[in-house]
């Protein structure tokens, strides 16, 4: 197929497109590139890219693609507060914008980054796709509505897919520091000590960003019958754990480190276990191969390999919401995260 990939050039997409191209597909990316990055940049070259944030996106964008990607947003829960009405607007509004001008442009299949933080808190409950949306964050109240949107656009010549993915971890060309078991191995590694300011009790679905990106890759290339206007939880059973489960892996993979509790900590109210049994049901196709365990351990190698300072690991170049303050400190971006050099902006990058 030939595929459009918003976001391209994130902590997921610069993942999701080589394996896409591993599969044979053409992809273009489009990315507004905040978190400009040198290796995964390097990663785009000798592909179609165009430099451009989704709320500007036209219908002419669009023609001529088989399948949109659509994984461009303001992407975890403290991101998400950076500006409640942002996170709607760009999420939610032109999510929904996005996929009514892509069955326009005639594209067939369009396939929306969601997440499983739209469920809220669980209890004791492991949920399928079918249970209630209790979104508990300005993040997770966008996906749901866009997600909502979305799936009212199906038609015969348009497929909607709703990929409720679980929390990302692992390495990527465009890494970040903020995902939850990212974050333990680097304290981990880096420190010696994870020092926990919840009791670390709340339930997290956890999945590696390969296996994340090879059920995109899976869905795409899926008969439309088995993925017309359905949402899948993305992940594998068997890795909802809680936080200090977490901690424990890594403890156990990094020499020396330490778990601490703070005193009279409160719990984290985002609490949920979720099913990936429809997934694997009726997606043969999709093979994951990582466990958390074999996560630490590759997070433990990396941090190791590239010897981090930690003002990096808690710095602008891998913490999302810092790299944002940062380009508003400095005047790049506008109070609306528009770039203000709209010309540098706009230029298609082709490749380079």
């Amino acid at each position: 197929m030939k595929v459009l990939v918003t976001g391209h050039n994130g902590y997921m997409g610069s993942v999701m497109t080589s394996l896409l191209i591993m599969a044979g597909h053409a992809v273009t990316g489009l990315d507004t590139y905040y978190y400009e990055n040198g290796l995964a940049n390097s990663l785009s070259k000798g592909i179609p890219t165009s430099r451009k944030d989704v709320r500007d996106i036209q219908e002419n964008d669009l023609l001529g693609y088989d399948a949109v990607i659509h994984l461009a947003g303001l992407s975890y829960d403290r991101l998400g507060e950076l500006d409640r009405q942002l996170t709607h607007e760009i999420n939610y509004k032109a999510s929904v914008r996005l996929a009514k001008m892509a069955r326009e442009a005639g594209v067939k299949r369009f396939l929306f980054a969601s997440s499983c933080s739209v469920y809220g808190s669980s209890r004791d409950t492991t949920l399928t796709e079918d249970a209630p949306l209790k979104p508990l964050s300005p993040y997770a109240e966008s996906k749901a509505r866009a997600e909502e949107g979305i799936s009212k656009l199906a038609a015969a010549d348009f497929s909607p897919v709703l990929m409720r993915s679980a929390t990302a971890y692992g390495y990527s060309p465009n890494f970040r520091t903020d995902l939850v078991l990212n974050n333990l191995a680097g304290w981990a590694s880096l420190t010696g000590r994870i020092r926990f300011r919840s009791d670390g009790t709340a339930w997290r679905p956890v999945a590696h960003v390969e296996d994340i990106s090879r059920a995109f890759v899976a869905v795409l290339d899926a008969p439309s019958s088995c993925i017309h206007g359905q949402v899948f939880n993305v992940g594998v059973n068997g890795e909802n754990y809680q936080v200090r489960q977490l901690a424990a892996i890594v403890r156990d993979v990094v020499p020396g480190c330490v778990v601490e509790y703070a005193r009279d900590c409160d719990s984290d109210p985002r609490n949920y276990r979720v099913d990936f049994s429809k997934l694997h049901r009726e997606v043969g196709s999709y093979c994951p191969s990582w466990n958390a365990q074999l996560g630490a351990e590759e997070l433990y190698q990396f941090y190791q390999r590239c010897g981090m300072p930690i003002e990096h690991f808690e710095g602008p170049l891998f913490v999302r919401l810092k790299r944002l303050e940062q380009l508003r400190d400095a005047q790049e971006l506008d109070s609306a995260l528009r770039w203000r050099n709209q010309e540098a902006q706009s230029r298609g990058l082709d490749g380079e």
